[in-house]
């Protein structure tokens, strides 16, 4: 059987070929090109990259190729993501990369074009099929209506969380199509990490283990996030304005260098400030003093039409229209238990457990039941937060309070 292996240059996914190897497969390592341009040190850390997995192929004895997606990962991914940080979100280029690329363009190139009977990454995760089981799926293009009979989705794969919980990354990957998860084997989803670098080390991969462990934005490398940003989007200079008393603290460069629960840079201020909600519409940034400030705390949000890894909801929501889960919006953040409202459009109303501080519209909702991922959607939508809700509260006492105290009781004398 032969099997395409996504190979970044790292130890993972340089691991995750040489297990598929040792299985008897016919692997091909192949490593994706999906940006171009050189870093702050003038470097192009991608050729560098593809350096070391072309060692790696050379030392496992298997045939290596190199194809760009840059191009459509300019389009698909970046432009999207910057489109997004100008309406006054903060999108996850992972979880979008995962789904428009590595998901959908190199799944096609390894079946397609390469002739492949399945596709693997070295991501930390596994699925509900055995890996006989992925090479008796047949390839079908994804549906051009909204949604599939429902005799071709009741055989779903459904995708579980890895056995190393901590390096698990299942977050990443509850954007991607069922159609590509049916043709894909996660060789490290009984591993942990600290194991997989032993097995690297025993292998004599030692180029690869030497590396540091890839965190952040691939393109945005070391630098700075506002001056990157502001490479694409022209400035537009606004106020930090207070959420408590509506005082203007300073200036900005626009809202989208700035991010909910991140700390305000503001010059001539002795304590610091942070971020707890943006205004696109008159440019005014709102912060408020202390980190823990109520009004970064919310338990409510909105997600766009929510992605199901199986295709269709769960039978209890759609039978109820509500369903207890577990939620996160950070990769690593502990679970939190939630309720899950079904919406007729297919988005969703998520009410929290207890508060969780800097929701962040732009950021996707992950859900899980038990160590199953079920998919995720994008948080278009906050409910309001505790400070909000404090305040409200407090004005309706001091309306009822007006209200009553006029009011006498006086005798009548006859």
């Amino acid at each position: 059987m032969h099997v395409v292996c996504a190979m970044s240059g790292g130890v993972d996914s340089s691991v995750a070929a040489l297990l598929l190897k040792r299985r008897g497969y016919n692997v091909t390592g192949v490593f994706m090109k999906n940006w171009d341009f050189l870093d702050e040190s003038g470097e192009c850390t991608s050729e560098k990259d593809c350096e070391d997995a072309y060692k790696v192929c050379q030392s496992l004895d298997i045939p290596f190729h190199q194809v760009s997606f840059v191009k459509e990962f300019w389009h698909e991914v970046f432009a999207k993501l910057v489109t997004e940080y100008h309406k006054g979100r903060t999108p996850n280029p992972d979880i979008m990369c995962n789904k428009h690329i590595k998901f959908n363009h190199f799944h096609k190139y390894a079946i397609d074009t390469l002739g492949a009977d399945a596709m693997a990454t070295g991501h930390y995760a596994r699925t509900s099929q055995e890996d006989e089981e992925v090479f008796q799926q047949i390839y079908t293009a994804p549906p051009t209506k909204l949604f599939r009979d429902r005799f071709e989705i009741r055989n779903a794969v459904r995708l579980h969380q890895g056995a190393d919980l901590f390096k698990d990354q299942t977050f990443f990957l509850s954007q991607i199509p069922q159609d590509a998860l049916r043709h894909t084997l996660f060789p490290l989803a009984g591993l942990t990490k600290e194991f997989v670098r032993k097995i690297a080390a025993e292998a004599g991969l030692h180029h690869v283990l030497k590396k540091k462990e890839s965190m952040g934005i691939c393109f945005i490398g070391e630098r700075n996030f506002e001056n990157f940003i502001l490479e694409y989007l022209e400035p537009i200079p606004g106020n930090f304005v207070s959420i408590e008393d509506g005082t203007v603290k300073g200036k900005h460069n626009g809202w989208f260098t700035l991010t909910l629960g991140q700390r305000a840079r503001i010059g001539g201020q002795r304590e610091p400030w942070f971020v707890v909600d943006k205004d696109v519409t008159s440019g005014d940034v709102m912060v408020a003093p202390t980190t823990n400030h109520p009004a970064l705390f919310r338990d409510t949000l909105k997600t766009d039409r929510f992605h199901w890894i199986t295709m269709e909801p769960p039978r209890e929501l759609v039978q109820t229209q509500m369903m207890e889960c577990h939620f996160r919006f950070i990769h690593q953040m502990p679970l939190i238990r939630c309720t899950v409202t079904l919406n007729m459009d297919g988005t969703i109303w998520i009410s929290l457990s207890e508060p969780v501080r800097a929701l962040t519209p732009g950021q996707f909702a992950v859900l899980y039941k038990g160590d199953e991922c079920l998919g995720s959607g994008k948080i278009l939508q906050l409910g309001p937060s505790q400070f909000t809700l404090k305040r409200g509260r407090e004005q309706l006492l001091t309306k009822n309070f007006i209200y009553i105290a006029p009011f006498t009781v006086t005798k009548r004398f006859t």
